[in-house]
């Protein structure tokens, strides 16, 4: 299933494309973006498979990422969507999407981040009436346990993924 693109008041949401590529680069080789989303910062090579898993998950499972642009200028703000990675995570998120952001650093701060999410979850909700979706946070990312919080995401488990402390959050749609 391809991807769907969707425009909020300020953004625009589309499948990833090549041209993407240097300015996923941009974001994902900066320190304060990957600091709670693996701890360290991709290479071209990591970013290059990110985008492939995004295609590959629309190709495979019906969902994935979208590229997030400013729709007033153009400009690269980060990504958005759903995955299932299959992770070696106890609990087991199983065959639930799992939303995941990133923003550039430039985008922090300013209601973009949840107004991309509202806008996938909307898109989430009417492709699986009554399903749930799951996130999963580092607990020291206060910024994002508010903003799960508020798109209606609610504490499950706490466990350690990779070494490190998470916090697992699921979501039922409306």
């Amino acid at each position: 299933m391809p991807a769907t693109a969707i425009d909020t008041d300020r953004l625009s949401l589309r499948p990833h494309r090549a041209e993407d590529f240097e300015d996923m680069c941009a974001m994902w080789s900066d320190p304060g973006v990957t600091r709670f989303i693996g701890g360290h910062v991709l290479s071209p090579e990591d970013v290059w498979a990110r985008m492939l898993r995004y295609a590959g998950g629309w190709a495979l499972v019906g969902y994935g990422f979208w590229a997030i642009r400013d729709r007033a200028s153009g400009a690269f703000v980060g990504e958005t969507g759903f995955l299932n990675l299959r992770r070696e995570l106890a609990p087991s998120f199983g065959a639930r999407p799992e939303l995941g952001f990133a923003l550039v650093p430039s985008a922090h701060g300013k209601g973009l981040a949840g107004e991309a999410a509202g806008a996938v979850l909307a898109w989430a909700d009417r492709k699986w009436p009554g399903g749930e979706t799951v996130c999963m946070i580092a607990p020291e990312n206060v910024a994002s346990l508010r903003l799960a919080g508020r798109l209606g995401y609610v504490e499950f488990a706490r466990t350690a993924y990779k070494g490190e402390p998470v916090i697992l959050h699921s979501r039922r749609s409306g």
